[in-house]
């Protein structure tokens, strides 16, 4: 009597998956119109990579270092802010610039002759361009001749960027509110803890070292 193959010991015939069906540890087929799962052992979307922190996330293109920068909070890469010495001294500086053509004019006026008003409209305007000159400058490098002399610059506190034009001449607005009660906003930079004057506050504005 045979009791099948005789190089099978226990008789059995092994067993032959279903024709169109795969065996037992082969990949299952999805079923037809179902998306087919990503295997085991794939790195799933959103998933841990080799040398990232536990429990960050990955970092998305264009986005900060460390996360993306809520609103209202400082500029994550500003440099340390100024302190109240530097931005008078500074403050100073563009004095004596302007001072040199307001003397000018002056001196054209005190002549009292056509010589001295010449010399008195060439300090006017002189005074003028100078002031235009310190504005474009401070709105677009965040610098002044001061603030450049003294290593400080004037940039917008929410993401690090100088003023612009426009927003600088509104903060030169804004210092009149530092002239109120005894030139306490000139002075406010001494114990703030951004080193800001009421201008500075209103106009979202810092005063930091340069780099």
């Amino acid at each position: 009597m045979s009791f099948g193959d005789p190089n099978n010991p226990y008789g059995h015939q092994p067993q032959q998956p279903p024709q169109g069906q795969p065996g037992y540890g082969y990949p299952q087929q999805a079923p037809q119109g179902v998306p087919p799962q990503q295997g085991y052992g794939y790195p799933q979307q959103g998933a841990q990579q080799p040398g990232q922190p536990y429990g960050a996330y990955p970092q998305q293109p264009g986005q900060p270092y460390g996360g993306m920068q809520q609103p209202g909070q400082p500029y994550g890469g500003m440099p340390p802010y100024a302190h109240w010495g530097l931005r008078f001294v500074a403050t100073l500086v563009d004095g004596l610039v302007l001072m040199a053509p307001y003397i000018l004019a002056i001196i054209g006026g005190a002549m009292g002759d056509s010589v001295g008003a010449i010399l008195a409209i060439i300090g006017f305007l002189g005074v003028i361009a100078v002031a235009i000159w310190m504005l474009v400058q401070e709105g677009k490098t965040g610098q002044t001749l001061g603030k450049k002399t003294m290593g400080i610059r004037l940039l917008r506190e929410a993401d690090g960027q100088p003023l612009g034009v426009g927003m600088a001449f509104v903060r030169r607005l804004a210092h009149f509110l530092d002239s109120l009660a005894c030139y306490l906003g000139w002075l406010w930079p001494l114990w703030d803890d951004k080193k800001q004057t009421f201008a500075d506050k209103v106009c979202s504005s810092v005063v930091v070292k340069s780099q």
